[in-house]
């Protein structure tokens, strides 16, 4: 299984919209990569460091998961430019990015 990771940093002063990306963006994702291998998307919301005092290292992380590499990269050539013109409307984070691979 291929995990495509999103990491938005929690930047002091930015905002991000929790409820935007579960709904309206994720429907956007599902339809344009559903058809190109999208298994499933998922959103984490940080709630805090290590010590429970700390704030999160990034308010989200989004994971999308595909059953190869070459989905993946065949889906992102197809469909980055909607998915990414999305981002504004939850967010001013620049996400960073990750493809893996699971071993479990």
């Amino acid at each position: 299984m291929i995990k495509v990771s999103v990491f938005y940093p929690n930047e002091e002063g930015k905002t991000f919209n929790h409820g935007y990306w579960t709904t309206t963006h994720l429907n956007l994702v599902e339809s344009l990569l559903g058809p190109m291998g999208l298994v499933k998307g998922e959103m984490e919301k940080g709630v805090s460091g290590t010590d429970p005092n700390d704030p999160p290292q990034f308010i989200a992380v989004a994971h999308l998961y595909f059953n190869t590499v070459d989905e993946v990269h065949a889906a992102f050539m197809a469909h980055a430019r909607a998915i990414i013109g999305d981002i504004s409307n939850y967010t001013e984070i620049k996400p960073q990015f990750q493809i893996s691979e699971t071993l479990l």
